[in-house]
């Protein structure tokens, strides 16, 4: 099993020249292909490095290619502005002349509330009320009520919750936010499937074809990555090809400590690219 060590590992970038990082893979995906959640989370780390005085506020995310775990990762900071109480970037991912993937990173000052709400956390209970649904050595999983997105037979509203923590992490800054956003990429194509019958996260690659395209998060308070947080995700519209997902993610004091939104493609394999009996699609 993968421990945490590891996953930490690959956001450890290193240093190739100005605003250039070399990354390494963690992990398997599907088909092969660099998971989404990772690509993320090492967005915001090289993000970070555009301005070191200030925290990652959002990052906005278009997945144009994926990218093969058995390549290393080249990284781009451009850095865009560099105010008193804001700055951002633009980060490239690439895998040779493959464009994996290209973000906007706001970075900002810590300021003072002049006004302060937030959205109220669903009542679901506390993560020990649900049982373990996955579990490895850097990541553990509760969904409540015990939701398999993965089942095609299992069909329920557009929505999903779930409890997600790293154990024996006290990360905090920015690797805490990006050991959050990790956890952020998985859940919302099989939100959008859950009240469809015969779709389900298992038969994605297999009998349809499905991929994140964009992904937005945003950070409204700081983020310790061995706590659990409650990721609240529903999908409120679904076709033409398309899902669109958006979760808010709560403290278990009730608190919201930040939001996501994503837009996804679920359709049918383009003629001839269906995958054999028994295979799967890559991209």
């Amino acid at each position: 099993m993968a421990e945490l060590s590891e996953l930490l590992g690959i956001l450890d970038l290193e240093p190739v020249g100005e605003g250039r990082f070399r990354a390494q893979n963690f992990g398997s995906g599907p088909g092969g292909v660099v998971f989404g959640g990772q690509l993320l989370a090492q967005t915001i780390v090289a993000g970070a490095t555009a301005d070191p005085t200030k925290e990652v506020k959002s990052v906005h995310t278009v997945f144009a290619r994926g990218g093969a775990l058995d390549q290393p990762l080249d990284i781009e900071v451009e850095a865009m502005h560099a105010g008193r109480a804001l700055g951002s970037a633009t980060v490239t991912v690439r895998q040779g002349d493959r464009l994996c993937t290209r973000s906007l990173v706001l970075l900002s000052a810590v300021e003072p509330d002049l006004i302060r709400h937030g959205s109220e956390s669903p009542a679901v209970g506390a993560p020990e009320d649900s049982p373990l649904s996955a579990h490895e050595d850097f990541w553990e999983i509760r969904v409540v009520d015990d939701v398999d997105i993965s089942d095609p037979s299992a069909v329920g509203p557009a929505e999903l919750f779930v409890w997600s923590r790293f154990p024996g992490s006290g990360d905090v800054g920015t690797t805490g936010q990006a050991l959050l956003a990790y956890a952020t990429d998985g859940f919302l194509i099989g939100t959008a499937m859950r009240p469809h019958a015969g779709f389900g996260q298992a038969l994605s690659h297999v009998e349809f074809s499905t991929s994140v395209l964009t992904h937005t998060l945003t950070f409204h308070e700081p983020i310790n990555a061995g706590e659990w947080y409650l990721l609240a995700h529903e999908s409120p519209y679904a076709g033409r090809g398309r899902s669109y997902g958006r979760a808010n993610v709560f403290a278990t004091d009730g608190s919201l400590v930040a939001s996501f939104v994503q837009e996804n493609m679920v359709r049918a394999f383009p003629e001839g690219h269906k995958p054999e009996a028994g295979g799967r699609s890559k991209f």
